[in-house]
């Protein structure tokens, strides 16, 4: 905790705050995803008003939701009428005019091209003669212009938005690196990972159509099924983000005992999440061992922070680039204002403290996770009508 400039004990209290400000839509969320799983497998494996058993949620720890967007999809409300994956593979789209394509989109704000050795260095697609890790990442690797990236990149919507999160590292760690060495990284962790994710909210039909991948915006009235398909993983990831590290600092402090370590993750996961295991567990098992960041001593916090500050940001520059309407449909896109505010807060790396990073960014010095629900609002208020009648909430 010691990397956010705050009070161990205040910064916990102000993750408490950030994520009360969001519980309303995950419970909306949950209540809605749990009815719809409860009309699949019946009441008696997902009975109404108790968590969801984890297995049914399409992720190993339920920390995203999309795989079972076809079980929950909603009904009655118009399609986008688009598959990003089938529109870019019909365009002849491949791994490099996919990075290629991300790189643009940073260079239409104002920012320079990468290097020709990023080009030249970076691995895009996944070896023949070898086994790689294909977990996406950014490096720098001479903390100055050496900028790749390492991805197995597949011609698909997931990937087409990966690659604008991952160069959002590339663009970072190069404008920080012209600072002294102990402030060459962004100005806290959460930063670091939201820029990518900033830009990559801008992956907007409207984006798509000047892209030439679709040829009109779909109607308002598709929002709904668009929005619910990134909630599944944008909205369901939040309370997942809180219990890693909360887990992990009651074992470093010794609130969590040596003998309670997989209860208390359980009880965390119950508690923030609504979720339970598949089957009974005990202490003879390690659960929180097989999520990679837990054996692999990888900070979580910056994940959770990333997921609010991409909304906070993406508020802001949206409306710096005059953009208006609903917050969902905008993109900073083209405008060089927003490309000037995104580079004055990378270039002071860790050198200031986040407040006055995130000042620098959005007119403000408080992170604010309003901008989650101003974003998902349609949605929450499409939740709440289908959840009438319904018992929310679980015990």
């Amino acid at each position: 905790r010691s990397k956010y400039d705050l009070d161990p004990v205040a910064f916990e209290v102000e993750l408490e705050r950030l994520w009360l400000q969001v519980k309303p839509l995950y419970d909306s969320l949950h209540c809605y995803v749990r009815a719809r799983l409860t009309e699949t497998y019946g009441p008696e494996v997902v009975p109404p008003g108790k968590p969801i058993p984890v297995h049914l949620l399409g992720n190993l720890w339920a920390q995203q939701w999309g795989n079972v967007y076809d079980l929950v999809e909603p009904k009655g409300v118009a399609d986008p009428g688009y598959a990003l994956t089938e529109r870019l593979e019909k365009a002849g789209y491949d791994p490099i005019k996919m990075v290629k394509t991300g790189e643009a989109f940073f260079t239409s704000l104002g920012m320079a091209p990468l290097p020709e050795t990023f080009w030249e260095r970076s691995m895009f697609v996944k070896p023949r003669d070898r086994d790689v890790v294909c977990h996406a990442s950014a490096w720098s690797v001479d903390q100055k212009d050496d900028l790749r990236i390492k991805m197995c990149i597949q011609v698909n919507e997931e990937d087409f938005n990966t690659i604008h999160h991952e160069l959002g590292h590339n663009f970072y760690q190069r404008a920080h690196n012209t600072q002294d060495p102990l402030f060459r990284d962004g100005a806290n962790d959460g930063f670091h990972e939201a820029l990518g994710d900033t830009l990559a909210l801008s992956v907007t039909p409207k984006y798509l159509m000047r892209l030439g991948l679709i040829d009109k915006e779909p109607p308002a009235d598709a929002d709904v099924a668009l929005l619910l398909r990134q909630a599944l993983d944008k909205v369901a990831f939040l309370p997942f983000g809180l219990v890693i590290d909360k887990w992990r600092w009651g074992v470093f402090s010794g609130r969590i005992p040596a003998d309670r370590y997989n209860q208390a993750w359980w009880d965390l996961k119950l508690k923030y999440q609504g979720v339970a295991p598949p089957s009974p567990r005990s202490e003879a098992q390690f659960d929180p061992g097989a999520k990679y960041h837990v054996p692999g001593n990888t900070p979580y916090m910056r994940y959770f922070l990333a997921h609010v500050l991409q909304f906070q940001f993406h508020r802001d520059l949206t409306a710096a680039a005059g953009e208006t309407g609903p917050l969902h449909r905008r993109s900073i896109y083209g405008s060089r204002v927003a490309g000037e505010k995104i580079e004055r807060m990378m270039l002071m790396g860790a050198s200031k403290p986040w407040p006055d990073a995130l000042e620098a960014l959005t007119g403000s010095r408080d992170m604010d996770a309003s901008a989650v629900l101003e974003y998902f609002a349609p949605l929450k208020s499409w939740l709440d009508e289908q959840n009438r009648g319904q018992v929310c909430g679980w015990q």
